[in-house]
C-alpha cells in the first residue's frame, strides 16, 4: 500500500527525522487559515498523488505571497498530472501539501527497502539527489553505494558509516543522518514498510539535514497489524477494479493489453502473461485467484475481467491443486452467463478434478475452447481475438 508525502512526513517526524513544517489542504480555501502555522515567508505547494516526477508535471511550485499561494492553490485543484509512473491517463489532484521552503545546499538519494534475494534490509544511497536513481543508475551506476543490512533490533554503526559514506558530512551533520538512518530502519521493521525513499535528501544552506521528500510502501499482507496505517488509505488514488478486487481478496492488478487473465499462483500467472507477448498479444491484467477460491470468488474475478473494456478474449490457466478445477469451472460458467459472455474464452485446466471441471465447461453450452497445455491455449486466445 502507498500513502501521500504529507503522510511520509508525518511519520518519520513522530521517529524524529528532520522533516520541514507543512500543512495539507483539501480546499483553496483552507490556505489562509492554514499557513498561519508557517513560519516561513516562501512556501513549496506540491501536488499529492501516488507518483513520482510530479515536478516536471507541474505539480511542485515555489510560491513567495499568500496571494500567489492562493491563486496556485486554485489552479492545481483539480488539475490531472501525467508523469512516467501514472501512465498515459494521469491522476487527478485532490489534495495539496504547502510546506516551508529550504535553501538547498546539497542534494543526495537515500532509501531502505526490503531485498528479497537477500533477505536482508538494502539502504541505497547516492550523492545524486533530485534525480530519478534509474537514470541514475544507469548513467553513473558507480554513484549508487548499496549496504546490506541483517535484520536485527538496531542497525549497527559499522553499516551506518557505509551509507553514509558517500556523502561529505560535518560533524554535526553526521549525527543528524546517524539519527535519521536509526528512524528509516525502526519505520521499516516496526510499520512494516517495504519501501522507504527520500529523493532529495538535502543539507540547508543552515546546514541542516532535511528530507525534502518522502515516499513510503506498506505490505499489504501485513496491515491488519497496522490499522493506523491502513487509515492512510486513499482510494481516489486507486484503480477501481483493484479496489474491488480487494474486497474479495483477489490480486489484480490492471494492465494495458487485450487478453484477460485469470490463473492461480503468482509464478503461474506471470508465465501465461509471458506467453501471451511471445505470441505477440499483450496482458489485460495480472489475476491470481490463490490456491483455494470459491466459485464465488472466481465468479467475482471473472467479472472483474470483462469490466476492462479493453478485452477482446480471456485466458483461464488453472493448476488444481488445493484449487479443485470443478469448482472453478463452474464459477466461470456461472459468471459467463450472468454476464452474457461475448469475447471468445479460451481454458486449460490441469490437476484437482480437471476432468470432472472439463466436463462442466464442455455441457455449459458455451462457446469455450479448450487446451491441452499452457502453450496450446495462448496459440489458440491470440489466434481466436484475431
Amino acid at each position: 500500500m502507498n500513502i501521500h508525502e504529507h503522510q511520509a512526513k508525518k511519520i518519520l517526524k513522530e521517529y524524529g527525522a528532520p522533516v520541514s513544517n507543512g500543512v495539507v489542504i483539501y480546499d483553496s480555501s483552507e490556505v489562509k487559515n492554514k499557513i498561519k502555522l508557517l513560519k516561513s515567508k516562501q512556501f513549496v505547494l506540491k501536488a499529492q498523488i501516488h507518483a513520482g516526477g510530479r515536478g516536471k508535471a507541474g505539480g511542485v511550485k515555489l510560491i513567495d505571497s499568500l496571494e500567489n499561494l492562493e491563486k496556485e492553490s486554485k489552479a492545481m485543484f483539480g488539475k490531472v498530472l501525467i508523469t512516467h509512473q501514472t501512465g498515459p491517463e494521469g491522476k487527478e489532484v485532490k489534495r495539496l501539501y504547502i510546506e516551508e521552503a529550504s535553501d538547498i545546499l546539497k542534494e543526495f538519494y537515500l532509501s531502505c527497502l526490503v531485498d528479497r534475494t537477500s533477505s536482508k534490509i538494502a539502504f541505497i544511497s547516492s550523492t545524486e539527489g533530485g534525480m530519478d536513481i534509474e537514470k541514475v543508475a544507469e548513467k553513473n551506476p558507480e554513484k549508487i553505494i548499496t549496504t546490506k543490512v541483517e535484520l536485527q533490533n538496531e542497525i549497527n554503526n559499522e553499516d551506518i558509516e557505509k551509507i553514509i559514506k558517500p556523502f561529505i558530512l560535518s560533524d554535526t551533520q553526521q549525527l543528524e543522518m546517524i539519527k535519521l538512518i536509526k528512524a528509516l530502519y525502526k519505520i521499516l521493521k516496526e510499520k512494516d514498510a517495504t519501501l522507504i525513499e527520500i529523493n532529495p535528501l538535502i543539507i540547508s544552506k543552515n546546514n541542516e539535514v532535511i528530507c525534502l521528500d518522502a515516499k513510503m510502501n506498506f505490505d499489504d499482507n501485513a496491515l491488519f497489524r497496522h490499522p493506523e496505517i491502513l487509515q492512510l488509505r486513499d482510494l481516489n488514488e486507486e484503480d477501481p477494479t483493484e479496489i474491488e478486487a480487494s474486497k474479495y481478496d483477489l490480486a489484480y492488478i490492471k494492465l494495458n493489453g487485450s487478453i484477460g487473465c485469470m490463473v492461480n499462483g503468482a509464478g503461474l500467472a506471470m508465465a501465461t502473461m509471458d506467453i501471451i507477448k511471445l505470441y505477440g498479444k499483450e496482458p489485460a491484467n495480472f489475476l491470481d485467484v490463490g490456491g483455494g477460491a470459491s466459485k464465488e470468488k472466481v465468479a467475482a474475478a471473472f467479472k472483474l475481467i470483462l469490466s476492462d473494456k479493453n478485452v477482446q478474449g480471456i485466458l483461464i490457466n488453472i493448476f488444481g491443486g488445493i484449487m479443485r478445477c470443478d469448482v472453478l469451472a463452474q464459477g466461470v460458467v456461472d459468471a459467463a452467463k450472468e454476464t452474457n459472455l461475448k469475447v471468445p474464452l479460451v481454458v486449460r485446466l490441469a490437476g484437482t478434478n480437471f476432468k470432472e471441471g472439463k466436463e462442466i465447461l464442455d455441457k455449459s453450452g458455451l462457446k469455450i475452447l479448450s487446451a491441452n497445455n499452457l502453450n496450446d491455449a495462448a496459440k489458440k486466445i491470440v489466434e481466436a481475438i484475431k
